[in-house]
C-alpha cells in the first residue's frame, strides 16, 4: 500500500482528503497513541505535551473541547474536568508523516498540573536547569476546587 502522507506531500493548498482517511493512515504507536502538543493559539506558547487516542481526537474534533487519552488512569481525560482549566480546540493539524498532532487551542487558566502556565518551565543548559517560571495557582487550590 502507498503511503498517503507520501502522496500528499506536493498536495497544492485547498486540496481535501476525507478526515477519517487520514486518521486510518496516521501513525499510531503500539498503544493506539499519538503525541498531540497543545499551543495557545494567539501567542503560539507551547503549554503541553500529551496522548491521544482516535476516540479522543475524534471526540475533541467534534465538540471543540480537547480530550486526551490518560496513559496512568486508562481512560479519557477532558483537559479541566478536575482542575477547571479547560482548553478548547482552534484548529488541529497532522504533521507531514503522520506521527504527530498540533492543536491551536484557546487554554483557560494553567495548563499544567503544577499550576504553571505551560508544562514546559525547567530551562536546560550544559551545567545547570533553572525553574524558569513560577506557579499562577497553587495545585492543591487547583484540583481541590472541584
Amino acid at each position: 500500500m502507498t503511503d498517503l502522507y507520501k502522496q500528499l506531500e506536493p498536495a497544492t493548498q485547498g486540496t481535501y482528503e476525507p478526515t477519517s482517511t487520514l486518521l486510518d493512515a496516521a501513525r499510531w504507536n503500539d498503544d493506539g497513541l499519538i503525541p498531540a502538543i497543545a499551543q495557545q493559539h494567539e501567542s503560539g506558547e507551547v503549554l503541553m505535551m500529551a496522548w491521544m487516542n482516535r476516540a479522543a481526537l475524534e471526540e475533541t474534533l467534534a465538540t471543540g473541547r480537547v480530550c486526551y487519552w490518560s496513559r496512568s488512569r486508562g481512560k479519557p481525560w477532558r483537559k479541566g474536568e478536575s482542575s477547571g482549566q479547560v482548553q478548547q480546540l482552534v484548529a488541529a493539524h497532522l504533521d507531514c508523516d503522520g506521527d504527530t498532532l498540533l492543536l491551536s487551542v484557546d487554554q483557560q487558566g494553567p495548563a499544567c498540573h503544577t499550576g504553571r502556565r505551560s508544562c514546559f518551565y525547567i530551562a536546560l543548559s550544559q551545567e545547570t536547569a533553572e525553574i524558569d517560571s513560577a506557579p499562577l495557582i497553587d495545585p492543591a487550590e487547583l484540583y481541590d476546587q472541584r
